[in-house]
């Protein structure tokens, strides 16, 4: 299979900026529930974009004074390795006081998942068994 930068494809998702009211706070938040970390240090102060390493896609943290949150439906997706990573994460979560819900098995396609509130009310998804690789890849290989 061919990677997409050969294709003659000219646009990509590349990040997701959102604003955040503490950078530092929201750092270390990405960093424990998404395991992501620091890629880019922006010119601007109080810009980062963090990344999963994994992925050709980064959260974009834009340090403002106010900041609106990201309310459901819609929310940052984070995918786990395994139903207990989502339970351990869960467990941290609720003694830090950020569990939304969950965790809970919603069947397809959603998975097992649990929803939690970043430091500046951002709705965030952590997930096992919705990999969007099985809706994607299909779609690609018929592509190629």
């Amino acid at each position: 299979m061919r990677l997409l930068a050969d294709e003659a494809k000219t646009t990509a998702f590349t990040h997701l900026a959102i604003a955040v009211t503490n950078l530092n706070a929201s750092i270390a938040f990405y960093a424990k529930y998404g395991q992501m970390s620091v890629v880019r240090l922006r010119v601007e102060p109080g810009t980062v974009w963090m990344s999963d390493n994994i992925r050709p896609f980064a959260l974009a943290l834009l340090e403002e004074e106010e900041a609106k949150p990201i309310l459901p439906p819609s929310h940052i997706g984070i995918a786990c390795v395994s139903c207990e990573q989502v339970d351990q994460l869960c467990k941290l979560a609720r003694k830090e006081g950020c569990l939304l819900d969950g965790p809970k098995d919603y069947g397809p396609p959603t998975g097992y998942a649990a929803y939690l509130r970043d430091p500046d009310g951002h709705h965030v998804e952590i997930s096992y068994g919705q990999e969007a690789a099985f809706d994607i890849l299909p779609s690609l290989n018929q592509r190629l």
